[in-house]
């Protein structure tokens, strides 16, 4: 038998030789004719992203120069006529350091590259190539952030909401988002973002927050040629599963549009980018009441929300070296039926307007050799107004029901003001970064809580009764305008010790009105270790100090509940409906907000970690930080009555002083593995976090039920234990891709108390003896999306025509090996044709688990113990996006 298969092995080894000897001559050209030249195409930016002009490109096959060109006007330059195979790239321009991208694999046709470069420090003469530990060990450089490709974001949700919520979710809790470096306002349309950083350099003296990681949104310019998308997404009830408090599909449609366009005004000098966004969608709120007639009802009402953007962008390059950005943004929002859901009954609803103006401009570029500076100015306009339904006093059964008039009503004006300027310098082995901030905001507000007054009732047999606990009510002009004004100054040496070896150390310096303290100084330092010659291996940690700005919306409060412009008025054991009906109440007027000598809340913090590269280009990440803050605000009712009863100020209500006394401390452990294979098109990244957060309040404007501060130390309202966050993306055959995320977190605390006024201070916030603040927890929420997109295109495209989607590809520097836009059968959306679509269809919470949340903590409610809705069921959203 083994004979045989030798012999039949034999013939058809011979059959074959003679094939390929019959139609080698024919074969070998068709096969070099398939086998097209490699085209490549690189972009290079300076660190605020704005491209360099005259940068040299160089192709090196080992220590040979196989190609060269110079970067034009806008950034780009192309070498072509190159093997397809690997190469590394090199790119030089005066006042930066040199950069070496090796083992780019470059395919058949167009392939594309970006390079960000770094400010040069002050050279010997001989330029020697940098070390794969001196790049792990750049605080500025990529091996301190997570990029997100084109592929990745075009992955990613297309609703502004859910992508930013997205975003959140993926850099974990307290994340800071910007957007070409401002706070703030909308983002732009995935085809307008270029790149998606996560940046984890949470010691630098340049950041306020003190967030473990950072977002940073960059737009792309369109200064080669005109281009634009355009895009529609639809969902309604009929492609929705039920939620489970809902007896019936709960009412759902979305109708969303968006156009954008980006262009050369002057060509490779001046390029404007417009988008145009609207949205007229409605979802529902589950009602979930416990009636005295009726029982326990449910319902469902109806939320109306219409949006409307325009966003118009402006970038030109003043020299070589200096990119000037200019930018409006213009938003309205409309909500109703607001205040409706859970408790609250149909007619407590509110609409709320929201008008939002903003202008930022920002000018960036190299000031000589070694310095590079970057200022930027926003300035913003807000406009906001509340309206309720009714004008009627509310009634409030703890838990049970809510009815009559909504509490919000009024409406508040901000004109807030940015200036910000970073400069950079490098000297030797010193990369030196100061700067200043200073932000002014003025505000006029008739904004006002409970103006037609409140009863308060226990209990549905307080109710049935006609037993009030309370009446409260907001009496007086709410008219208070006011500006606030802070700022900053910091400076930061990184200091490069040896090429393993970076050492950070900065200081910042922080001030506001309104905060009795001056000297709010944050000194912070780190490291960066990279021990072995492969830099697989990278230590980091740090410590410092962060401080938290004093809320305007506090402030307010402070200015308007004065107990003279407006007060608040509570009436003990009052009649119903007339509150002054009946004997035995008691009025307390003069309730208000004053603030003591304050000091800005400071935050304490400390991180180890270590990143280490994996086969299959994954890297993962573990770290640990403590956290403990001082100086919180906290509320104190400075007249609380006493054992006897009897308050102070007896011809007074509660008078809540804000104070600087408040505590907190946490430890956070956090694990990400993210990489995947960017040739084929796939990528994912897994995140978890396990957390422990306490605290002794929740808020400057709370008070503690016992007047003590050390009995409310406990869980705060965010602790959370466990998060998972899983994303991953991948192309399939025939132009499909799909992608998926899932969230998953472990139950959040929530208050017990009794129900009642225990201690006799007309608050609701009385807990059982021996129960701590935030004793209860919830149960778990999981969400599993899916988005799967098929993407197609028509027309030929031009020469010397980039793909559509939005422009070149990101290079991680630190996974190596091919990039996404290597081109290839299944290659990056766009290639080769002049329009483009995608068709998609997303799914939310596609397992249709149940997330259950709204515990109730108020021991005389029916619902004590018990969720009161549901986050939403499945739904599905269907969309497209057209590209030209």
């Amino acid at each position: 038998m083994v004979r045989d298969r030798f012999f039949r092995a034999s013939r058809l080894a011979a059959l074959v030789g003679v094939l390929v000897a019959g139609v080698a001559p024919g074969v070998a050209p068709a096969l070099a004719q398939a086998r097209r030249p490699a085209t490549v195409r690189v972009t290079v930016l300076d660190p605020s992203g704005a491209v360099i002009v005259g940068a040299r490109v160089e192709v090196h096959d080992g220590d040979r120069v196989v190609a060269a060109a110079v970067t034009d006007e806008r950034g780009t330059a192309e070498l072509a006529a190159l093997e397809p195979r690997g190469y590394d790239i090199v790119v030089e321009s005066e006042g930066f350091e040199r950069a070496r991208l090796q083992n780019q694999r470059l395919k058949s046709g167009n392939n594309r590259r970006e390079v960000t470069l770094a400010i040069a420090a002050v050279l010997e003469d001989v330029t020697v190539e940098r070390d794969p530990r001196e790049r792990a060990t750049d605080p500025r450089g990529d091996a301190f952030n997570t990029v997100l490709s084109k592929e990745e974001i075009d992955a990613l949700p297309d609703d502004p909401d859910e992508l930013e919520q997205t975003l959140q979710q993926m850099a974990g809790p307290g994340a800071v988002m910007r957007v070409n470096g401002f706070r703030g306002g909308s983002l732009p349309p995935k085809s307008q973002i270029r790149e998606i950083r996560f940046r984890r350099n949470m010691f630098a003296a340049d950041t306020h927050e003190s967030s473990h990681m950072s977002i940073d949104i960059i737009s792309q310019p369109g200064a080669d040629r005109w281009r634009g998308s355009v895009s529609a997404a639809y969902r309604d009830e009929s492609m929705n599963a039920r939620n489970a408090f809902a007896e019936e599909r709960t009412p759902e449609q979305t109708r969303r549009g968006q156009l954008s366009l980006d262009g050369p005004l002057v060509k490779n000098r001046t390029s404007v980018s417009l988008n145009v966004d609207g949205l007229s969608a409605f979802d529902s709120r589950t009602i979930l009441a416990a009636l005295p007639t009726s029982g326990t009802t449910t319902g469902v009402v109806r939320r109306p929300t219409d949006r409307v953007g325009v966003n118009l962008r402006l970038e030109h390059a003043l020299s070589k070296t200096q990119t000037l950005r200019a930018e409006w943004q213009q938003m309205s929002n409309e909500i109703d039926n607001l205040g409706v859901g859970e408790f609250d009954l149909p007619e407590r609803a509110f609409t709320r307007s929201t008008s939002t103006r903003v202008f930022r401009a920002a000018a960036s570029g190299g000031l000589g050799r070694r310095t590079f500076n970057e200022a930027r100015f926003q300035v913003r306009f807000n406009e906001q107004e509340s309206l309720p339904a009714l004008d009627e006093a509310a009634v409030r059964v703890l838990d049970a029901f809510t009815f009559g008039g909504a509490s919000s009503r009024g409406r508040r004006e901000a004109t807030e003001w940015e200036f910000a300027d970073n400069l950079d310098l490098n000297i030797g082995r010193h990369a030196i970064r100061t700067g200043v901030l200073f932000e002014r905001g003025r505000y006029d507000s008739t904004d006002i809580s409970n103006a037609n007054g409140t009863f308060t009732f226990s209990s549905l047999d307080d109710w049935n009764a006609g037993r009030p606990s309370t009446y409260s009510q907001r009496l007086g002009d709410p008219r208070v305008e006011y500006s606030v004004f802070q700022g900053a100054w910091y400076v930061q040496d990184d200091i490069r010790v040896s090429k393993a070896l970076l050492l950070s150390a900065g200081l910042r310096h922080e001030w506001q009105s309104h905060v009795a303290s001056t000297w709010n100084l944050a000194p912070r330092v780190g490291f960066a270790w990279s021990p072995f010659e492969d830099a697989k291996t990278t230590f980091r940690g740090g410590a410092g100090i962060f401080y938290d700005w004093y809320e305007a919306a506090t402030f307010e409060q402070t200015q308007q509940v004065d107990g003279t412009t407006v007060q608040d008025i509570t009436i003990r054991n009052p009649g119903y409906p007339d509150p002054f009906a009946g004997t035995g109440y008691v009025v307390l007027p003069r309730g208000r907000v004053v603030q003591d000598r304050l000091e800005l809340p400071q935050i304490r913090q400390a991180s180890i970690g270590v990143e280490r590269a994996l086969p299959l280009n994954l890297r993962m990440n573990v770290s640990y930080a403590y956290r403990e803050g001082i100086n919180l605000l906290r509320g104190v009712n400075v007249n609380a009555p006493g054992p006897d009863g009897t308050r102070p100020d007896p011809g007074s209500g509660n008078v809540t002083e804000i104070q600087s006394i408040g505590h907190s401390r946490g430890h956070v452990i956090n694990v990400g593995i993210n990489g995947g294979a960017p040739a084929r098109g796939l990528f994912s990244a897994v995140h978890y976090t396990w957390s422990r957060a306490r605290d002794d309040g929740n808020g400057a404007l709370t008070v503690s039920p016992t007047g003590l501060l050390f009995t409310e130390w406990g869980p705060s309202a965010n602790d959370i234990r466990h998060r998972l966050f899983v994303f991953f993306n991948t192309r399939l055959p025939w132009n499909f891709r799909v992608g998926g995320n899932l969230r998953a977190e472990s139950g959040a605390p929530y208050n017990i108390t009794t129900g009642r006024d225990d201690n006799g201070d007309t608050l609701f916030n009385d807990r059982p003896d021996s129960v701590g603040r935030n004793a209860g927890r919830g149960s778990a929420t999981v969400d599993l999306g899916v988005r799967l997109a098929w993407q197609f295109g028509f027309g030929k495209r031009g020469d010397g025509e980039v793909p559509m989607g939005g422009g070149p590809q990101v290079v991680r520097i630190r996974m190596g090996g091919d990039g996404p836009g290597g081109g290839g059968p299944m290659g990056p959306m766009g290639a080769g044709k002049r329009v483009n679509a995608e068709l998609y269809v997303q799914a939310f919470n596609v397992l249709n688990r149940v997330n259950e949340v709204g515990y109730s903590g108020v021991m005389t409610s029916p619902f004590f113990g018990q969720a009161t809705w549901a986050q939403a069921a499945r739904r599905f959203e269907l969309g497209m996006r057209v590209m030209f």
